[in-house]
């Protein structure tokens, strides 16, 4: 039985689903990439490519453990440099998954359902990056655990105003609920390419992670409602974990820091870049898969659309940035602004303000959004202007402050490449693991889709 229902039948790209789906036929085609699709030439070059980052990350950690933090560019009046950048962006491109998941879940937009399962695992993976730079910031890593609060017999605690120990509780509590959230979604597929595998090592694998699941009424009952619970325990932290990060610089007293629009400005830039991520890896992973019957072109053109709204807030946030400026009548609030428009990073702020300001307005155009190629590379210039902002407000805030004496320039050094460019390839080493042995799109929310519409529009 093919689709009836106009709203996900009709339209092919304009609509949820390409018509002529079954219940059946999305098992099959979604279980077949993991359970059936042989290892092509591409995908073991491409991994080989993203695994050379992953070692690259590996060889850069364990020289800085050896030879500490000096490695890097930081240096005073500039003690944070790419470590915090990095974490910043990271964390911020964890953000969308949640969105998409939680929030849109709880607001019963079904376009989610092709894109959530991506975007969850982007945001596991993004949190571990993220994860990384405040324990290698630290110099003495080996003593991480000092962050957290535990009783020990020498009555040390952490200091609960250090913005360090904020972003301990954030990202711990982010990833946590994050990784839940994602597995409790996963289980009813994990079922399903367990009743699919032919390879016993492959049965076994998704028959341990299923935990038993058989698809009884009393499952869905408590699936359902733990799905729930945990979208509602999900959607806050796209609000609170990045209103913590911003605070992390709003609570000092910086020249460019000390702003209370920070936390809500984060919070739409988180966003912003957390889209332009999802756009950047889900574009290619439909097109080599074949998936554009499910990921089709509404799904593009709505990420589209929250990539615009995103890019405004983030474009308000600047605004309101150089409007406080000038308003408060403090000369070093106003050397700052002025400093980063025509100071020795002010090529990087032009085109930080191209990236995330000029170059997201080409999507009012519905023309444009379904232009598949150029949205890609809009993508990858929003992700490049997110990386530039965060690099423009810790820098530049830093570099030159209130004492020129103590002025200095901010150089990164090679190792700090290494690193981020190394968690990028850990990140992509990631995404090309999950892409081959779990189901990228959600199973049982497809079916779900396609169900309805074979019962008719007043389903």
């Amino acid at each position: 039985m093919t689709a009836t229902n106009p709203h996900l039948a009709e339209g092919g790209g304009d609509y949820l689903l390409a018509p002529g789906h079954t219940t059946g036929g999305v098992s099959d085609q979604i279980s077949d990439v993991v359970l059936k699709r042989p290892l092509g030439y591409g995908w073991l070059l491409g991994f080989a490519v993203v695994f050379a980052g992953t070692l690259m990350l590996t060889t850069a950690i364990g020289y800085l453990i050896v030879r500490g933090v000096g490695i890097w560019g930081i240096d005073i009046p500039v003690a944070w440099g790419f470590a915090i950048v990095n974490f910043v962006w990271w964390i911020g491109i964890g953000h969308a998954g949640t969105f998409i998941s939680a929030m849109l879940f709880l607001m019963k937009q079904d376009w989610r359902t092709s894109i959530n399962r991506f975007a969850e695992a982007m945001t596991l993976f993004a949190v571990a990056c993220a994860a990384l730079f405040p324990l290698l910031h630290l110099g003495r890593i080996q003593f991480f655990y000092w962050l957290i609060p535990y009783p020990n017999s020498m009555y040390l605690w952490p200091q609960f105003r250090s913005p360090l120990v904020w972003d301990v509780f954030a990202v711990s509590t982010y990833g946590t609920v994050s990784l839940l959230f994602w597995y409790t979604g996963l289980v009813p597929d994990l079922a399903t390419l367990r009743d699919r595998a032919k390879n016993p090592i492959a049965w076994a694998f998704f028959g341990i992670l299923s935990l038993g699941w058989r698809g009884a009424s009393r499952h869905w009952e408590h699936h359902q409602k733990a799905y729930l619970l945990m979208a509602g325990m999900a959607a806050p932290l796209v609000v609170s974990v990045h209103s913590i990060v911003g605070a992390d610089f709003a609570a000092a007293q910086v020249p460019g820091w000390h702003s209370t629009i920070f936390p809500p400005y984060f919070v739409a830039g988180a966003i912003f870049s957390g889209f332009a991520m999802v756009l950047t890896l889900v574009i290619p992973v439909r097109a080599v898969y074949g998936l554009q019957n499910f990921i089709t072109d509404r799904h593009i053109d709505n990420c589209c659309k929250l990539l615009l709204v995103t890019s405004l807030l983030v474009c308000y946030g600047y605004c309101s940035e150089w409007y406080m400026a000038w308003y408060s009548g403090d000369p070093n609030e106003t050397f700052v602004a002025l400093n980063r428009f025509v100071g020795p990073y002010g090529p990087a702020y032009w085109v930080m303000l191209f990236c995330n300001c000029v170059a997201p307005q080409l999507l009012w155009f519905r023309r444009v959004r379904r232009m598949i190629w150029l949205v890609f590379i809009l993508s990858l210039l929003i992700n490049v202007g997110m990386w530039l902002e965060r690099f423009i407000i810790i820098i530049t805030s830093l570099h030159r402050d209130f004492i020129i004496s103590s002025w200095g320039m901010y150089t990164p050094t090679f190792w700090d490449w290494a690193t981020f460019i190394g968690t990028i390839g850990m990140f992509l080493t990631l995404i090309f693991i999950f892409v081959r042995i779990l189901p990228a799109i959600s199973i049982f929310e497809v079916r779900e889709l396609v169900h309805r519409s074979e019962e008719g529009p007043n389903a």
